[in-house]
This record gives structure tokens, sequence and C-alpha cells, in this order.
């Protein structure tokens, strides 16, 4: 008659490197998800905010933005782009969606198509009376705060990207 006792114990202790590699796994999957879709969340919203600037907002002469926001003059427009992506507002008050580090950026870049080319969409539609019609691209880049960083992991160098754009409409 064999001895069964501790089998269970033993199986167990067998398989817990493989379940908490899984459990791991399994959680730095989706902690890396939801960064990336707050990420991404920021992104859209500042280039939506910044799609509904002025047009005297945006100097396609330099491609750069220009001016004080509307509603607080002691912030540029370039800024207020920069704070709704990072607090969700234009002023930059409240809790910050990200923990920023060395090397975190939120940059605002501005593209004006030719007016010579007939073909795209700023001589369409609503723009058709515009001339140079400004696009905004944002992007977000953004230091990952790994899980697997606090088992002692070097993930230091990880980051994470957004990119949004939205034509300049003026509202």
């Amino acid at each position: 008659m064999r001895d069964n006792r501790a089998a269970a114990a033993a199986e167990m202790a067998l398989i817990m490197p493989m379940m908490f590699a899984l459990i791991f796994t399994t959680f730095e999957g989706g902690n890396y998800l939801l960064t990336e879709h707050r990420v991404l969340k920021s992104a859209r919203e500042g280039a939506r905010f910044a799609g509904r600037l002025n047009y005297s907002a945006f100097d396609c002469a330099s491609g750069a933005v220009v001016g004080d926001f509307q509603t607080s003059p002691q912030i540029t427009n370039a800024n207020a782009i920069r704070n709704v992506m990072r607090y969700g507002n234009p002023e930059g008050t409240g809790r910050p969606r990200f923990t920023l580090q060395q090397g975190d950026d939120f940059t605002v870049t501005l593209d004006c198509p030719i007016s010579s080319d007939t073909t795209t969409y700023h001589n369409n539609g609503i723009y058709r009376e515009r001339g140079n019609v400004p696009r905004v691209l944002v992007n977000a880049r953004i230091s990952y705060n790994s899980i697997l960083g606090l088992l002692g992991f070097d993930t230091s160098s990880v980051v994470v990207r957004g990119q949004a754009q939205a034509a300049v409409m003026g509202v």
C-alpha cells in the first residue's frame, strides 16, 4: 500500500512557480493596457481641445501654436493643450493623470497644407473659404510604471506613447 499523504502539497509546490508567472503576466498585461488607454485618451482629448481653438491660435508661417488662452491670459495656448492632456483641463489644476518622470513629454506640432493643392481636405467642405487650415498633432510620451519593476526587474526604459491629430475647426 502506497502512502499518498502530502501528495497535493507536493504538487502545489511544483506548480507554484508557473502559477506566479501566469498571475504576474496577467497583472502586468492589464496594467500596461490601462496605462496605454490613459495615454491614448489624453492625446485624443488634447487634439480635440486644440482643434476647437480659434484659427488665430495657429501660425502656419512659423508652424507654432501661438497666443494666450482666452480665459487665462497667463497660460499660452500650447500650454493649455498640454494641460488638457496632463490634467484634463486647460488651467492645469487638479490631480494630474500621470506622474511625470524625467524624459516624459507632451508635444504639440502644427501641420499646414499647401494652399495650391486642390485635392486635399482644406479646399473642400467647411474649409473651402479658409485657405491653409492647420492640423494639430499631439504626442504623449510617458514612462511606464511596471509592476515587474517592483520585483527588481529593470523597466526604466519602457515608455508608452500616444498620438492623435485633429483639423482646426475654430469653433
